[in-house]
């Protein structure tokens, strides 16, 4: 990036034995695209080529831009990149690791397109292929990868939201007719927000309670035909949702459903079946586990909002750092010229930090969206129970990263947008629709609150058998009836913790002799508190059951620990991954530049939780005080190097658009 940075180079921290790196913008971004850099430069190609959508968002009519979006939407399945985790044999490229990077490369771009594509191809198409079997594959598949039938996920109520368990629509079997009976019970059981619903959807799949010779059997999957010829078929009434906050190129719409009749053969069989004459069957005898089996299958779409916040952080990002390096405010430095805003401490303060904690949470979902590969892909018989225990871990990882990502989205387009001042408030300057379409994504694919209640109850149960037949209040009798030090050692935290000695200097003072920049401190500062908060709360749960409590008043009682134990835990997961990814580089300028960022994430972490690590005994006011001074010498750092770092996330110049902010 071509900027002058001669006062940013003299205002640096140069401190003794300090060169600054000089980034190669090019193998940055190698680094960050990873091994899907040519699926992510399709995509690139693909939105600069279709980037007038962004302007018609803000001047077509509702229902026109819906249109646009659907249409763009088809185009770009023509082209491949929608289609690529779906399997070879149907049209799709057999590789989920390539969908996710495709997904993701979306965000830099109008998020209809992006949300539109996510119910198409990743909640309609994800149940289709992970629910469904060979029938309904042969049926869909090859159709919906191109977009010639258009579909839609009716899983939300509007009575039922996070309590997916308690839906209130029932298909009720029909032995005599070979069909299920599709009834929207009551008008808390209208299913409602649905994308693609209102407009554009041909078929649904459809989410109810299964009954079979009146014995229900939870909650299963169905597709539904809602439209033929672009009418609404009889028994159904859909509803527009109408104007939203945002996503308004996305049509949401309210279901029900009056004694619809569907075959048999669209139940999606894959975890159960009902035969002709009406036997109940599954593989899984337990009703419980066959439901979260079911639902673990879809996490693919919870990784692929996480990312998706991600890399609009990252547009955000590029718009208020290359800003702040050509805008100048106030004679600082000079009679003779303005400072550039970012020359100012508290504007690096302001984003740099941001922008460390963007690339933590970049490579932390590049290890989720890894692993959702490897489990998904794996063809080989996993040992018994490795399987099953591997994806817990992964649908908590995805839990974890998605509420953390999408947050951090929310707070950094915010600080950006009042970091570029009144040019942030012009639409054509792209922070209004960030901000608007980014809000939901703390809510869809799982309420943040509510998913790091999920993390929680893994680590509390170290992802048991148990696990997955576990309601909250369960949790909380289960982790009562052990001992709280055997909840501790089965975080494998515990023992970590008792081998810092090998680790760090200073004996039982480690905390305060280690360096402020050595990895380990950073490391085990988060480990620290991770396990501290974690025996809080597994004695809080004990105490409470111990002592004769309701299990669901105890649960509630310690709700904000429950979180916040499982925000420390993802938040040092996110650290292990930028310093895993760190330590993985070839010595040379790139690696000494994520070295800053990921000190920069570390320390500033631990900055914002000061307060914790103070009352605990892990800080010193002296040492807090010094890791202050550090995160503002790291900003420093930092800052002259930030226009090359922005420039490496590759979000292409015509998205940008606002050339009051990037010229």
């Amino acid at each position: 990036m071509a900027t002058d940075t001669a006062a940013s180079a003299d205002a640096a921290d140069e401190s003794p034995g300090y060169t600054r790196p000089t980034i190669d913008v090019a193998e940055l971004r190698r680094v960050l695209d990873g091994r899907y850099a040519e699926v992510r430069d399709l995509v690139r190609t693909n939105l600069v080529d279709h980037a007038s959508v962004l302007e018609d968002a803000e001047t077509m009519a509702t229902d026109r831009f819906r249109d646009r979006v659907r249409d763009l939407l088809v185009t770009m399945a023509r082209t491949g990149q929608t289609g690529m985790g779906f399997p070879e044999e149907y049209g799709g490229g057999g590789d989920i690791g390539a969908s996710v990077a495709a997904f993701e490369t979306l965000a830099y771009g109008d998020l209809s397109v992006l949300v539109k594509a996510g119910v198409q191809f990743g909640l309609f198409g994800g149940a289709i292929l992970q629910l469904g079997t060979e029938r309904h594959h042969d049926a869909y598949l090859r159709d919906l990868i191109t977009g010639n039938v258009l579909g839609c996920f009716a899983m939300t109520e509007v009575g039922h939201g996070s309590n997916v368990q308690a839906l209130g629509t029932v298909a009720t079997y029909d032995p005599d007719a070979e069909e299920f009976v599709v009834t929207t019970t009551d008008p808390s059981a209208r299913k409602d927000w649905i994308g693609n619903a209102a407009r554009h959807a041909e078929l649904a799949v459809v989410f109810a309670q299964l009954e079979v010779a009146g014995e229900r059997h939870g909650v299963h999957a169905l597709v539904v035909p809602l439209r033929r010829d672009g009418r609404v078929l009889d028994g159904i009434t859909i509803e527009d949702d109408g104007l939203k906050m945002g996503l308004n190129g996305v049509d949401n719409g309210r279901i029900t459903f009056d004694g619809v009749r569907v075959p048999r053969e669209n139940l999606l069989n894959q975890f159960a079946d009902v035969t002709p004459d009406g036997r109940y069957e599954s593989p899984i005898d337990n009703p419980d586990r066959r439901f979260f089996t079911m639902l673990g299958t879809l996490v693919q779409g919870r990784v692929c909002v996480g990312g998706a916040g991600i890399n609009a952080s990252k547009v955000a990002l590029t718009l208020a750092v290359t800003y702040a390096d050509r805008r100048r405010q106030f004679n600082a430095t000079s009679e003779d010229r303005e400072e550039l805003l970012l020359d100012y401490g508290l504007h690096q303060r302001r984003l740099l930090p941001l922008l460390a904690r963007t690339c933590a949470l970049h490579f932390a979902q590049e290890v989720v969206a890894q692993e959702l590969h490897e489990v998904f892909s794996r063809t080989e018989a996993p040992e018994e129970g490795e399987n099953d225990h591997r994806r817990r871990e992964l649908e908590s990882l995805a839990a974890g990263v998605k509420a953390l990502g999408t947050w951090h989205a929310t707070r950094t387009i915010q600080e950006c947008r009042e970091a570029c001042g009144g040019q942030g408030y012009r639409a054509l300057n792209r922070f209004a629709a960030l901000k608007a379409d980014t809000d939901v994504f703390t809510t869809f694919e799982g309420d943040n609150h509510v998913l790091l209640q999920l993390v929680a109850k893994g680590l509390l149960t170290d992802y048991a058998n148990e696990f997955e037949d576990m309601d909250q209040f369960a949790m909380v009798r289960f982790v009562a009836g052990v001992a709280v030090e055997t909840v501790i050692e089965r975080t494998s935290v515990h023992t970590l913790i008792e081998r810092v000695r090998d680790v760090l200097p200073g004996g039982d003072e480690w905390d305060q002799e280690a360096g402020l920049l050595d990895p380990d401190y950073h490391r085990m500062m988060l480990r620290f508190r991770e396990e501290h908060m974690l025996s809080g709360v597994a004695r809080r749960l004990k105490r409470g059951i111990d002592g004769g409590q309701d299990a669901g008043e105890v649960f509630s009682r310690v709700q904000d620990h429950v979180v916040a134990a499982a925000r420390a835990h993802v938040e040092r997961q996110v650290l292990d991954a930028f310093v895993d990814k760190v330590a993985s580089l070839e010595d040379g300028d790139t690696k000494v530049a994520l070295t800053l960022l990921c000190d920069l994430f570390a320390l500033s972490t631990i900055e914002a939780d000061r307060a914790w690590f103070l009352e605990h005994g892990r800080l010193s006011s002296q040492r807090s005080k010094a890791i202050s001074r550090e995160v503002n010498g790291l900003c420093r750092k930092v800052r002259p190097l930030a226009g090359d770092l922005v420039d490496a996330f590759g979000v292409p110049p015509e998205l940008l658009r606002s050339p009051e902010l990037v010229g």
